[in-house]
C-alpha cells in the first residue's frame, strides 16, 4: 500500500518538477544585452531590457531587426516591447515568471486529473448508484462540458477584475466541489458536485495561456506553452492515481480527498507567488498602424503613467514590494463590457486560425481524455483479458509515455522559427514554427487504427498501449504549436479568443464522448474509432499543409475584414497578442 501511495505522490508532483527544472535552467538563454540601461533601487537592482521590435501591417508578421541598444534573443530583438517600468510583467525576474508558470501549470494538471480520474470508476458508479454504464460515464462527460463552458463567465471576469482574484476564487470553488464529491451519497449529488469543481477549475484552461502571453516574450512563448501543455497532458494520468487508490483497498471517495488536499496546498502557493499580470503599456515609438488603431476609440490609457523611454530621462516607478504584490483587489476595467465580451467571443469561431485550434483540442481531448478512458477499462476487464478493476486505469501509463517522449521537442518550434527569421532578414512570420509538426502529421491517425482494431479483434493489450502512445505523442505537438500559432497570427483580444477556444473544444470533445459506448456497441470499434474518428483526425491534421502554404495570405485577408476591425478595437494590452 505504501508503494502505490508513494508513486501517486511522485506522479502528482512530476509536472511541477519538470516545469520548474526546465524553466530554472533557462535564465534567458541566448539573451544578449544591449547598451547599459537604468539599474536603480526602484527596479530592484535589475537592469530593464529594451527593444525596438514592431509588428508589421499584417498581423503575425513581426520585424525583429536589431537596433543599437536592443536586447536580443537568438540574434533578434525582443517582442513585445516592454515598458521602462519594473512592474511591467515582461520586466519581472526569471524566478518570478517561473513560479507563476509552475503554479498555473500545476493547476491545469490537478484539474484535468480530477476531471478524468473517475473514469476508472464507471463500473463502480453504475453498481453503486444502480444506473447504466452510459449514465455513469456521463459523470465525466457533463463535467467535461462544464470544464469548458465555465470560461464563458470566468475569462471575462479575470479581464474585468484581474487575473489574480479570479484565479484564487476559482481555486476555492474547485476545492469546494471536490470536498462535496467526497461526501455525496446519490448519483445526482455527485453529478452536481462534479459540475461545480470542474466549473471552478475551467479558468485553468485559459488562464495559463493568458499568463504566458502576459509575462513572456515572443521567442519564449512556444517553449513555455509547451511546459504548460506537458502538465495539461499529464492530467490524463488521473485514472492511474485513481486505480492505485483502489489497489490500496480504499473507496473511490479517497481520490477526491487527495485532489482536495493538493488543491488547498496549491491555493496557498498561488496566493504567495501569483502576482497580478494585467498591465497596460504605451504603444512603442514606431509601432504599426494596427497597434495604434487598437488603442483608439476611447480605450483605457496605460496605468503606468510614469513609464518612459530612456531618452526622456523621466523617473522609473518603484517596484512593488512583496506585501503589495499580495493584493487581490483594486483592479476594475471600466471599459471592459462583461456581456459584450461574451457575445464578441463567438465571432472568433469565424477566424480560421482559431477554428483550427478549437478542432485540434476538441478532437484530441475527445480521444485521449474520453474515448481511450471509456473503452479500455471496459474491454480489459472483460474476456479474454480479465484484468481486475484495480488495473483498469493502467492505460494512463501509455498516455504518460506518449507525452513524455514528446517533451524533448518542446523548444523545437521556437528554434526553427528563429532560424527561419534570421534567413528572412529579421522578419518573423507566424507560420515559421509550423514545420516541426510535419513529421508527426500522420502518426495519430495511424494510432487510432491500431487502437480501433485492437478493440475490435481483441488483440494483445500492447496494441492498445501502442495506439495511445502514437496518438498522444502527436497530440502534444498539435496542442502546443497550433495554440502558439493562433496567438502569433491574429490581432485579438486574447481573453475573448480563449473563451471561444474553450467553448469549442469542450463542445467537440463532449460530443465525441456522449453515448460513445452505445455507438461502438451498435457499429463496432473498428468502424467508430479507426474509421470515423480516424478520418476526422486525419482531416484536421492535414490542415497543417493549408496553413503552411497559405497561412500568410489568410492572415492578410482576415486583417482587412470587418471582423478584424471589431477584434482590433477590443484590444487593450499593447503588443501582447
Amino acid at each position: 500500500m505504501a508503494l502505490p501511495a508513494l508513486a501517486t505522490v511522485l506522479c502528482l508532483f512530476s509536472p511541477l518538477l519538470l516545469t520548474a527544472i526546465a524553466s530554472a535552467r533557462e535564465k534567458r538563454p541566448n539573451l544578449t544585452m544591449g547598451a547599459p540601461g537604468p539599474v536603480t533601487a526602484h527596479s530592484g537592482g535589475r537592469r530593464l531590457v529594451h527593444s525596438h521590435a514592431k509588428e508589421c501591417d499584417i498581423p503575425g508578421t513581426v520585424d525583429l531587426s536589431v537596433r543599437e541598444g536592443d536586447d536580443t534573443a537568438y540574434g533578434q530583438a525582443l517582442y513585445p516591447v516592454p515598458a521602462e517600468d519594473p512592474n511591467d510583467p515582461l520586466q519581472w525576474s526569471p524566478i518570478r515568471k517561473t513560479l507563476i508558470l509552475v503554479v498555473c501549470s500545476l493547476y491545469s494538471f490537478l484539474s484535468n486529473s480530477a476531471l478524468l480520474g473517475p473514469s476508472v470508476y464507471i463500473g463502480i458508479f453504475a453498481a453503486e448508484f444502480n444506473t447504466s454504464f452510459t449514465d455513469a460515464s456521463n459523470l465525466i462527460s457533463y463535467a467535461n462540458l462544464a470544464f469548458g463552458f465555465g470560461s464563458l463567465l470566468l475569462v471575462p471576469s479575470y479581464h474585468k477584475f484581474g487575473r489574480r482574484p479570479v484565479m484564487l476564487g476559482s481555486l476555492i470553488l474547485y476545492c469546494g466541489g471536490l470536498l462535496a464529491c467526497s461526501q455525496v451519497q446519490t448519483y445526482s449529488g455527485l453529478m452536481a458536485a462534479r459540475v461545480v469543481h470542474c466549473f471552478g477549475a475551467s479558468v485553468c484552461e485559459a488562464l495559463p495561456v493568458q499568463l504566458v502571453n502576459d509575462i513572456f516574450f515572443l521567442h519564449e512563448r512556444g517553449k513555455r506553452l509547451g511546459y504548460y501543455t506537458v502538465c495539461l497532458c499529464f492530467g490524463a494520468t488521473g485514472p492511474l492515481f485513481a486505480g492505485y487508490m483502489l489497489n490500496g483497498g480504499h473507496s473511490w471517495r479517497l481520490f477526491f480527498w487527495v485532489e482536495f488536499a493538493f488543491g488547498a496546498a496549491l491555493f496557498i502557493l498561488a496566493f504567495l507567488v501569483v502576482e497580478e499580470t494585467l498591465y497596460h503599456r504605451k504603444p512603442p515609438v514606431g509601432s504599426s498602424s494596427l497597434e495604434r488603431q487598437s488603442l483608439e476609440g476611447g480605450e483605457e490609457k496605460p496605468t503606468a503613467v510614469e513609464s518612459t523611454t530612456p531618452e526622456t530621462g523621466a523617473a522609473i516607478p518603484p517596484r512593488k514590494t512583496f506585501v503589495q504584490s499580495l493584493k487581490f483587489w483594486g483592479v476594475y476595467e471600466k471599459d471592459a463590457d462583461f456581456l459584450l465580451m461574451i457575445a464578441r467571443s463567438f465571432t472568433y469561431f469565424l477566424v480560421p486560425h482559431v477554428l483550427w485550434v478549437i478542432t485540434t483540442y476538441g478532437i484530441y481531448i475527445g480521444l485521449g481524455a474520453l474515448t481511450f478512458n471509456y473503452i479500455f477499462p471496459l474491454k480489459i476487464t472483460a474476456p479474454p483479458y480479465n484484468w481486475s478493476q484495480l488495473d483498469s486505469g493502467l492505460i494512463a501509463v501509455a498516455s504518460f509515455l506518449g507525452y513524455l517522449l514528446a517533451i524533448p521537442f518542446t523548444p523545437s518550434s521556437d528554434r526553427l522559427a528563429a532560424r527561419l527569421t534570421r534567413k528572412n532578414k529579421g522578419i518573423r512570420e507566424a507560420e515559421m514554427r509550423l514545420g516541426v509538426m510535419l513529421p508527426v502529421m500522420l502518426l495519430a491517425p495511424a494510432g487510432l487504427i491500431v487502437f480501433g482494431f485492437a478493440a475490435e479483434r481483441d488483440l494483445h493489450w500492447v496494441a492498445y498501449f501502442a495506439g495511445v502512445v502514437m496518438c498522444n505523442f502527436c497530440s502534444y505537438f498539435y496542442f502546443t504549436f497550433t495554440l502558439a500559432y493562433a496567438i502569433d497570427s491574429y490581432t485579438s483580444n486574447i481573453s475573448e479568443m480563449l473563451i471561444a477556444m474553450n467553448l469549442g473544444k469542450q463542445a467537440i470533445s463532449f460530443g465525441m464522448g456522449l453515448d460513445l459506448l452505445d455507438w461502438v456497441t451498435r457499429h463496432g470499434y473498428a468502424v467508430m474509432i479507426a474509421g470515423v474518428f480516424g478520418a476526422i483526425l486525419l482531416a484536421n491534421n492535414l490542415a497543417l499543409l493549408v496553413f503552411m502554404l497559405y497561412g500568410k495570405r489568410i492572415r492578410a485577408f482576415m486583417s482587412t475584414t470587418w471582423l478584424a476591425r471589431v477584434h482590433r478595437e477590443s484590444v487593450r494590452e499593447v503588443a501582447t497578442h
